[in-house]
């Protein structure tokens, strides 16, 4: 199984902390150049200074906020100097709570942060990736496109959205030898987590801790993920390995996920 990625280069977004960074770091483990992006330029450059370069690759950032879709165009038209092997869009989600209530600001904002920012970026890269004949588009997604989440209305529906446009340009550029994959992580042990426990506990009146093993309950596999272990499945879609997988929906959830 080849999963060399040397010579490879990466474009690998809210690479600071938890999944983006994880991936960038199995990414370079495997011989790719980084390029990370993420709003942080600070984090931007203490990931830098860990990523392995032991195979000579040279990475490098770009700092870019994706509430502004404009800026990112702009950011993207000034920064990209090379072409692209493999995009991963990953941006965390927005807050929850009941879909009734949400404000339609909720909405058009999470829209433009998720759909719109995943667009431009894809829009940036699909020429270089056309002129390598080697492409692979990664969405980091959510379970949720197959099962709604309680409590997660605003993202149920912008994650669906983004699955579907993602389906779409797995069709277009399937020709090209680009794929365009999602991977939907379940509970995964990051900060946005963290919170989300503190949240779940306060509404159903439990610790935080508590919160956590009653959620860990639904799990098969009685835990939750590893930022690595979510890396691990974008890491394989994006080598030569998995040029044959194209537009799914790929659940690394240990099990929770009751749905085909």
């Amino acid at each position: 199984m080849n999963l060399n990625l040397k010579n490879k280069n990466a474009l690998i977004c809210g690479s600071t902390a938890g999944i983006g960074k994880a991936t960038a770091m199995e990414l370079a483990n495997l011989g790719a150049n980084i390029t990370l992006i993420a709003r942080n330029e600070e984090k931007l450059k203490k990931v830098i200074s860990e990523l392995p370069n032991n195979q000579g690759q040279n990475h490098n950032y770009m700092v870019a906020d994706f509430n502004d879709p404009n800026s990112l165009k702009e950011t993207l038209s000034n920064n990209m100097s090379s072409n692209y092997h493999i995009l991963l869009n990953n941006t965390g989600g927005p807050k929850g709570g009941p879909i009734l209530s949400a404000d339609l600001s909720e909405f058009t904002d999470t829209f433009s942060q998720h759909l719109l920012c995943n667009h431009l970026l894809v829009q940036a890269v699909v020429s270089g990736m056309k002129e390598n004949g080697y492409g692979r588009i990664i969405n980091i997604i959510s379970t949720s496109v197959k099962q709604p989440i309680e409590g997660l209305g605003v993202s149920n529906t912008i994650r669906g959205a983004v699955a579907n446009w993602s389906k779409t340009l797995a069709s277009e550029l399937g020709p090209f030898g680009i794929t365009v994959n999602n991977v939907l992580p379940g509970a995964t042990a990051t900060e946005r987590l963290d919170q989300i426990m503190v949240n779940v506990g306060k509404k159903i009146g439990k610790s935080p801790e508590e919160a956590s093993r009653v959620m860990r309950s639904t799990i098969p596999a009685t835990r939750f993920a590893q930022p690595e272990e979510i890396a691990y499945a974008v890491v394989f879609l994006a080598s030569e390995a998995a040029g044959y997988i194209n537009g799914i929906n790929l659940p690394v959830d240990g099990g929770r996920t009751k749905c085909l």
